[in-house]
Formats: structure tokens, sequence, C-alpha cells
């Protein structure tokens, strides 16, 4: 038995920064040390603190490795794993508020204290690429309670009364949409899981998939088990290969041992799951566009009713949930609904994962209780906006969401108060915008992502958007109006009305949020022709104050435009607004603060 365990980070994140050369750097250092026997290493899923990676955790000891590189392998193994001495420089470590003194136990840092892992349980704690430690840690016990001790209705009913609701954006109830499918006719049905995750800067489904792949596939067993299916699609972008082949292992795995496949566990129930990879079509996203692209049809929505629970992929009842929905499956038959409907508020049961994102010192995945306030994820979790910036505004729910200021961080989270603040909940991206973010370039960044995504298939999408895209367009560089702004407005509202499916419904919202509530900045671009945040471009204008000028010639010299003239030690320096690409070369240069911005 091994003294020591390694687990590595494998997730995309640690692997795009060199993980899997520590680790073999790591394996090199054993052998040399003769410790191969003693310390073993697990590359595992991503463990949430993205930004402190490449990372490591060492059990029993739980210490925490960050920004760690194939040069600090020796160093480890010798300081730490020969001598019992952790290498400090690399470890993570918080401060205690009261003694001030420094963590280094990562159960007590205040990323992970906060959090309460349900979907995210395994990810960083097993490898994802081997079953036994899937099955070690309750793996498919889930699953065999449901096909020996439970009917169907049984199952569903733990899923009704568990309040779990659908975590991909719309929260509908899980077990309603169950029941429906069961209740229809025997014959051929189907389950889906979604992990087509399309919205910027979201990775919550890709994260599971890719550090506990198979608390997806039982569940979606459990599921067909309650519905009466045969077939699981997983519907997954091309674009994610590492959980593409985690998924593969796993199906392989799992069938291997009788978990998937016929007669599961000698039941008389069969299941089988097969992978459908999509081409990174964020509408497919939508549940109907989702079905046409499964079935070999170009991914455009179509109007619902029927909906698909009741004739969906081949025309057959079909039940979709998103990744994150079906990672909390398990846990809930095995645990009770009891257990999982304590967690949370009264109409959000459970938890919610979160991709937290942009201007914040703790990037990653963070999985909180419903009813946690925003304040607490942004701060507590999050490590506030670096730099010592000030906190502006955060974009929840990506291209379909909207956008919350400083006046709703005490605001628990959960389905209904994120909807009534004119945001939503989505799947799950959390951005965070500072005192430099322009938020009428926020908004125009969102419809740019949507203009390039939209299917086509209706006009307010197709032509609304583009339109809307071009008037936002207008007032980042000085051509809007007052009227611009009430054109931009009542578009919005209009296709947001008129839209063919809910992603079209929803694609104005981010423009709708920023006008409510920072409507400050859009008439400041109108009708100053200013950028207040100094981020659109065409409003930008640097100039040089004559008397804070040292005359030292360095903004000209790196400037790319040659558009800064004087003479070294003799006249101050001037920028001609002619040449001037606004690149902002001259302000980071000067060390005396001469170089002005507005």
């Amino acid at each position: 038995m091994e003294r020591l365990q390694v687990l590595i980070c494998a997730g995309t994140g640690c692997t795009s920064s060199n993980s899997a050369d520590i680790a073999a750097s790591l394996e090199e250092a054993l052998q040399r040390h003769g410790l191969s026997e003693e310390v073993k290493i697990i590359k595992t899923g991503c463990f949430g603190l993205c930004q402190k990676g490449p990372i490591m955790a060492v059990y029993p000891e739980k210490v925490f490795y960050c920004h760690v590189k194939p040069q600090d392998a020796e160093e480890i193994v010798t300081e730490h794993f020969l001598k019992g001495r952790p290498v400090q420089r690399l470890e993570l470590t918080d401060i205690d508020e009261v003694t001030q003194e420094k963590i280094f136990d990562m159960s007590q840092i205040r990323f992970y204290a906060k959090q309460k892992r349900i979907a995210l349980h395994n990810c960083g704690v097993i490898n994802p690429e081997e079953i036994s430690e899937y099955i070690a840690r309750d793996g498919y016990q889930a699953l065999g309670k449901a096909l020996t001790e439970m009917t169907p209705q049984q199952v569903i009913d733990q899923i009704k009364a568990s309040g779990l609701r659908g975590r991909g954006g719309g929260g509908f109830p899980t077990g309603v949409k169950w029941q429906f499918a069961a209740d229809q006719p025997p014959g051929d049905k189907y389950v889906i899981c979604n992990a087509d995750e399309g919205d910027p800067g979201a990775f919550m489904d890709r994260s599971i998939l890719e550090g506990d792949p198979h608390s997806v596939l039982e569940a979606m067993a459990i599921a067909g088990y309650a519905i009466g299916a045969n077939t699981g699609y997983i519907y997954i972008r091309a674009e994610y290969p590492i959980a593409v082949q985690r998924l593969e292992i796993a199906i392989d795995q799992a069938r291997q041992l009788g978990l998937l496949g016929e007669n599961i566990l000698g039941s008389g129930f069969s299941f089988h799951v097969e992978l459908r990879l999509g081409a990174g079509a964020f509408v497919c996203g939508e549940e109907t566009a989702l079905i046409q692209s499964i079935e070999g049809k170009r991914g455009m929505p179509v109007p619902k009713p029927p909906f698909p629970a009741v004739s969906g992929v081949w025309g057959r009842p079909t039940i979709i949930n998103n990744v994150e929905t079906f990672a909390n499956v398990a846990q809930i038959i095995l645990r009770g609904a009891d257990w999982f409907s304590a967690i949370g508020t009264p109409k959000s049961k459970g938890t919610k994962v979160f991709a937290l994102g942009g201007k914040i010192t703790n990037t990653g995945l963070v999985e909180i209780p419903m009813g946690t306030t925003l304040r607490e994820v942004i701060y507590e979790i999050g490590g506030g906006c670096p730099n010592n910036k000030n906190f502006k505004a955060v974009q929840t729910g990506g291209p379909s969401g909207g956008c919350l200021t400083v006046e709703h961080l005490d605001t628990p989270i959960d389905f209904d108060n994120l909807v009534a603040l004119g945001s939503m909940m989505g799947s799950g991206g959390m951005i965070v915008l500072d005192e430099d973010s322009c938020m009428v370039d926020v908004a125009r960044f969102y419809m740019e992502f949507i203009v390039d995504e939209s299917c086509g298939k209706c006009t307010p999408c197709r032509v609304g958007t583009k339109r809307m895209l071009e008037l936002l367009t207008d007032i980042c560089e000085g051509r809007g109006t007052l009227e611009t702004l009430d054109e931009l407005e009542a578009l919005g509202q209009k296709i947001k009305d008129t839209a063919l499916c809910g992603l079209g419904q929803t694609a104005a919202n981010p423009v709708l949020s920023t006008m409510r509530l920072f409507r400050d900045e859009y008439l400041a671009h109108v009708k100053e022709k200013r950028c207040p945040a100094g981020v659109c471009k065409k409003l930008l204008h640097y100039s040089i104050d004559p008397d804070k000028c040292r005359k030292c010639s360095l903004c000209a010299r790196n400037c790319p435009a040659e558009a800064i003239s004087g003479v070294p030690g003799q006249k101050p320096y001037v920028i001609d607004p002619e040449k001037c690409i606004k690149c902002g070369a001259c302000m980071e240069t000067c060390r005396f603060g001469a170089v002005l911005r507005r």
C-alpha cells in the first residue's frame, strides 16, 4: 500500500498548462529516489481552482500545490516526499481572519470551505479513466438500488420529491419531465444527455464529464429504467476531445462489467449509450435543435408543442437533461429525496455549479448551495476583483442572461430571484466585470456571439439581432444618437416577444439589462461621445500633460504608429490625433502619469 497519493489535475485547463509533463517529471523523480512503490501518481479531473493551475493535491496530508511546473518535481520529491517538508512556496494558502495566520489545509481554505459538492463530488478525487475508483466511492450503487429495490414510478417519485430542477437553464422540474415521458404508451423511448455547452466562459458540463463520466452514465441508465427507455444518447460538442475520450473509455468499462448493455445486473433491464458529436453550434443547446442534429438534420429549432417528452428523437418520447442535472441523480437515489431537498431554498433545491470567470481573483468551478448570495460567491469564494479594482457587475446566464450590480450582491442565488432581477441562472456561467469594463461593449460582445450563432430560421433572430449589433456598433463608435437607444430598446423587446425558440427569445437580454442598469453609460456614449470606462477605441482621445511630461521620449520610442513627437530633454511631447491608433502603449510606458486618456 502506497504511503502518499498525489492527485494531479488532468482536466482541459491544467492539461493545456502541461500537467501531463508534471506527472511524467514526478514519476521520473520518484524512480530516481526509489519511491515509486510508496507514492502513487493519480490523474484526476478538475479541482475547480483553475486560476492556480496546474494544481495537485497530496493525500492524506491535504497539501495543495498550485502553479506547479515540471522543474518543481525534483524539489517536491526530495523535500516533501523524502524529508516530510512541504514546499511552502508552491502551497495554496489562505489567511485566518481572526488569527491572521496562514492556513495550509485545503479543506479550510475559503474557496473550498464555502462550497458543497454534489455534482462535483468526484471531480479532482478519482481517476476518471478507472471505473474501479468510481465504484469505490459508491458508484453504480444507485443504479443497483433502483433496479432491485424500486419500481420505475418510485424512482420518478423520488426525483420529484427531491425538488431537482434542470440545471441547463430553464429550471424545469426534472421529475415532472420524466413523468411526462413515462406516461406515454409503451414503445421505443429515449434518454438524451445535453452536453452541448456553448455559453462563452462556461465549462461546468465539460469538467464533470472529464472528471466523473460514470456519474452521468449511471444517471442516464436510472432515467431509462424510470421512463421505459433502452437507449441513451450523449450529445457532446466535438471541441471537447478529453471529455469525449473519457466518455468512450467509461462506456466500454461499464459494458465490460455489465453495468451498461443487456440485462444489467441480471434485472432484465437493458440500456445502451451512444455518443453523438456536435459541430459546435450554440443553437443545438436548444432541445429541439439538438434532436434535429441527432437525427442527421441541420440543427434548427422546431415549434413546441409537441414537447420532446411526447414526441422527441425519431418521433418517440424523449427526455433531455444536461450533464449537471444527471450528475445529481445517483446521489439523490442513494441518499434520498429528503437529504437533497434539505439543501437550498424552498423553490430551488440542492446546489448549483458555476463557472466563475472574468475580472475575478479565483477563476474556476464552484458548487454552492442554492440561496448562497452573490457577495459570498464573488468576494469570499472568488476573492473579489484583482488589483483592488471595484466590482461593477456580474453577467449570469451567458448570452441569454443579464447583468446584476452592486445593489444585487446580497441577493440569494436561485432560479426565481435571478429571473425577477432581469437575469437568469442559465447553465451556470458567471462573468465578473470591474470598473474598467464598458457595459455597452459587453452588450456588443454578447450580441456578436448571438449573430454568429443564430441558426437563421426565424426572421426576428436572423435579422433583428444583426440590426441590434449594428446599432450597438454605432453607439460604440460614436455614431449613436438618442433615437438609436430608442430603436435598440424597441427592437430588443420585439425579438423577445416574437423569436421562435428560447435562445432567440432571450437574445436581447444582455442588451436590455445593461440599458436598464447602466443607462448613464449609454447616454455618455451617444450624448458626450465618451466611453467612461475607456474601452471603446473610437471614442478615446490620448494627450500628454506638458506639466507632467519629463521629456524622456519613452512614449515616442514605444509608439507603434509614430504618432508622438518632441525633442528629448527640451520640448514636451505631443500626440498627433490623426496618427494615433489608440492602442494605449504610451500610457502603459509612461512612468510619470503624463499621458491622459478621455
